[in-house]
């Protein structure tokens, strides 16, 4: 499913829930619980020894799903099952892609039926290989922007990203946070002066109403490290999809308050 027309499509503020591929045995659960609750994409987090960004809830998914045996492969191959009717997108580091090549690397997500690639790591002078290798595999290499981001580089981003555009909400690693950083609005509102492709707000959104208040700046929001909590915390599918459903009403609830304004 194609990612980047999926959203555009969706018509509403989007909502982008992450999951540790392989942190439980029934993870691939989660997805459908997710598309349940009204997720307009899922992204599936590969785990990886050393991440970079990750705050502490998101590592302790990863050693999880580690300790239980993980690879890129079997989650690819329990992935290509699927028919969830959500386009998905994997979010890894360079040393999972560089381990074959960047190219059998998104063939791989494309036979798997996963539409966008996520890796936090590149740096934009060096992402060109991974990019042409996307492209012609048609998947969307998202990039992602942060509040530091110059604005000669911001635009660059916009105009190179595909799928959407992640904007990082705060400088530092996920996690939830108490508030939303005031820099998050800033961001969202200068990539949206740069381009029309979604926009879309990630790490420390905790809560329905952090949701609703970055939706207030950007298309919509990924939702990471509260919901790896519930799952660790053994939260079933069900209770986690009943959770969701609140951020996606919230949503709703102000994207019809904003069209009657």
């Amino acid at each position: 499913m194609n990612l980047e027309k999926s959203l555009r499509a969706a018509n509403r503020k989007l909502l982008i829930p992450y999951v540790t591929g392989g942190v439980t045995a029934n993870w691939t659960d989660y997805l459908t619980a997710y598309a349940q609750a009204g997720a307009d994409a899922i992204e599936i987090g590969l785990p990886f020894s050393d991440p970079m960004i990750d705050g502490s809830t998101v590592q302790r998914a990863s050693d999880v799903a580690l300790e239980r045996g993980t690879t890129v492969a079997k989650i690819l191959a329990e992935v290509s099952t699927l028919d969830i009717g959500v386009p998905l997108a994997a979010m890894t580091y360079y040393n999972l892609v560089q381990r074959t090549s960047p190219d059998a690397f998104c063939r791989a997500l494309a036979e798997a039926g996963v539409g966008g690639l996520i890796v936090p790591d590149v740096p934009l002078e060096e992402a060109a290989e991974l990019e042409a290798a996307a492209k012609d595999n048609g998947v969307d290499l998202v990039l992602l922007a942060a509040p530091s981001t110059p604005p000669a580089r911001l635009a660059e981003i916009a105009a190179r990203s595909r799928g959407f555009i992640y904007a990082v909400s705060v400088m530092g690693i996920t996690g939830e946070r108490a508030a939303l950083a005031d820099t998050a609005g800033r961001l969202a509102a200068d990539l949206k002066a740069a381009t029309d492709r979604p926009v879309v707000l990630g790490i420390g959104i905790s809560t329905a109403e952090h949701a609703v208040e970055a939706s207030r700046h950007a298309d919509g929001v990924v939702i990471g490290s509260s919901l790896m909590r519930r799952v660790l915390d053994g939260a079933t599918p069900d209770e986690v999809r009943d959770w969701l459903a609140t951020v996606r009403t919230a949503l709703d609830q102000e994207f019809a308050h904003s069209l009657l304004a």
